[in-house]
């Protein structure tokens, strides 16, 4: 896909205002990667940190009401921190 977009001042820099179908369309949030590659400028979403996690854990066989380990082992000794 091909469009034509202004380019607008802002301050004493200039940049490119995007559409709001385009934000949600790319999951465009408040940061993008900006790579400049033969000639051409490229755009890409910043993926969100941990995302996909919660549906990979659930696939996984893993439910949020137990824990992955123990929170108390079974030699442990805590005397030794006290």
């Amino acid at each position: 896909m091909e469009m034509k977009t202004p380019v607008i001042k802002i301050g004493n820099s200039r940049g490119l205002r995007l559409s709001k179908e385009i934000l949600e369309r790319y999951g465009i949030k408040d940061n993008v990667d900006v790579i400049l590659e033969d000639g051409q400028i490229v755009i890409k979403p910043i993926a969100e940190p941990r995302s996909g996690w919660e549906e990979a854990f659930k696939a996984a066989g893993h439910d949020d009401e137990g824990l992955l380990i123990p929170d108390v082992f079974e030699d442990e000794n805590f005397e030794e921190w006290s």
